[in-house]
């Protein structure tokens, strides 16, 4: 974020918290990869959509004008939107802006591949740097026409519809949700049945929601997911959007490392590949319980964090499901009886920092003994102190460390970063001491 002459940083100073807790949280915000998913999907019916608590940032909206410049009638009332489709999606007499939205862009590629027209789609200038190959490649490999800068690389990106994709059987070299996502939407309107396969599930909200809506998705024996082209239309959305479990894991955390401490966090997805860091504090030895409500589109539910004595853990496995998670980790960690280890978490460098150098950088700050590796690092359990804290301007690492500082006081510097991602953070966390 650029910083006008004069203009203060925003910085957090978080006292220890001296007592225990019990609350209910029901005001973090929506979650970001299903509220996409509902704008583009409700053009897939020929009726009107019924949307609850979208989630009302600039990323979102951005996919709700494109669904709207597409052709679509929204009607937007808070966070309350219903979104009409028309019969055929229209050419655009504009270019398609997903602002910082990478989901939006990459996932737009796939719909828009198959679609009669031709459209652009561009984002801001963070966006325009990062790369869509990983999409371009794959889809262009069936016969999707698209260029951009860097042959492609990079955006704007331009798409010529093609109508009738022929069918594919991909086996994906990168696990990734939104390539999945992209080739699964282009199959939907192909002129067979399309096999897409990938070496570890990532998050499967495409595949989910598309079959609540009434496509035929299914995985075989062998693991591909088949990908049958549509019939007609799909059956609009009726949906509530679940609240964003990563963002409540901060507050599973402050559970965690409080003693006495109770939190229940309401209406969360409950969808296996989002819950892992809650399924890794319950190996820790913490009291975690799923309360399932409703499973339509996703399992929906509420998440009970309670108080007990952390052990050591080593995480290794479904590192993609715990990718946003592992800066909260590592806080349980220093506070855990034993060694923890992360590995094969190389991805890590590549986030919004190099989350694994900014994790050890802040904790060594801390007083932590700790180990790094490429791919990731050892935490040795049993210290964490006081210290000043800069978040590189990533908010996962700013949110991290205030939680720390409700264990040993906590001095954050630039914390704009969570202002844009979670302005009711702080709220939230000076409820704990009420």
């Amino acid at each position: 974020m650029g910083h006008f002459l004069g203009e203060e940083m925003e910085n957090f100073k978080i006292k220890r918290l001296d007592k225990a807790f019990d609350i209910e949280i029901d005001s973090i915000a929506s979650d970001k990869s299903i509220s996409h998913r509902c704008a583009m999907f409700s053009i897939f019916s020929n009726q009107t959509s019924y949307i609850k608590n979208f989630l009302t940032a600039e990323d979102t909206l951005n996919s709700l004008s494109i669904v709207e410049q597409l052709g679509a009638k929204v009607k937007r009332n808070g966070s309350s939107v219903e979104i009409t489709p028309i019969d055929n999606l229209s050419e655009p007499a504009d270019i398609l802006d997903c602002g910082n939205a990478g989901t939006g862009m990459r996932l737009f590629c796939g719909l828009l591949a198959s679609v009669d027209g031709a459209f652009t789609l561009t984002g801001d200038k963070y966006l325009k740097e990062r790369p869509m190959k990983r999409v371009a490649d794959p889809l262009r490999s069936i016969g999707a026409k698209i260029d951009g800068r860097e042959n492609g690389n990079k955006a704007p990106l331009f798409i010529r519809g093609v109508k009738n994709l022929k069918p594919f059987t991909y086996h994906s070299p990168v696990d990734s949700a939104q390539v999945k996502s992209a080739m699964i939407l282009a199959a939907l309107r192909g002129t067979g049945v399309s096999k897409y396969k990938e070496n570890e599930l990532t998050r499967d909200h495409t595949e989910r929601m598309l079959k609540g809506m009434g496509a035929d998705i299914e995985t075989d024996k062998e693991g591909f997911i088949n990908i049958h082209p549509l019939k007609g239309h799909l059956k609009p959305l009726n949906i509530t959007v679940p609240t964003d479990p990563s963002s409540a894991f901060f507050f599973a955390i402050a559970a965690a490392i409080t003693p006495n401490s109770r939190v229940l966090i309401k209406n969360v997805t409950l969808n296996p590949t989002r819950i892992g860091a809650y399924e890794v504090l319950k190996r820790m030895g913490v009291e975690v319980n799923f309360i399932e409500k409703e499973n339509i589109y996703e399992p929906i539910g509420d998440i009970e964090v309670k108080h007990k004595e952390l052990n050591a853990v080593v995480v290794e496995e479904h590192i993609s499901w715990l990718i946003d998670e592992l800066p909260a980790l590592s806080i349980a960690m220093s506070l855990a009886s034993g060694k923890s280890l992360v590995k094969n978490a190389k991805e890590l460098r590549v986030k919004e920092s190099d989350r694994i150098k900014a994790v050890v950088s802040n904790l060594k700050k801390c007083g932590v003994k700790y180990t790094e590796f490429e791919d990731g690092y050892e935490i040795v359990g049993g210290t964490l102190n006081k210290a000043i804290i800069n978040s590189h301007g990533d908010h996962r690492i700013a949110m991290s460390f205030s939680i720390a500082g409700l264990f040993c006081d906590m001095d954050i510097e630039d914390t704009d970063c969570i202002l844009t991602s979670f302005p009711n953070f702080k709220e939230i966390l000076d409820s704990l001491r009420n």
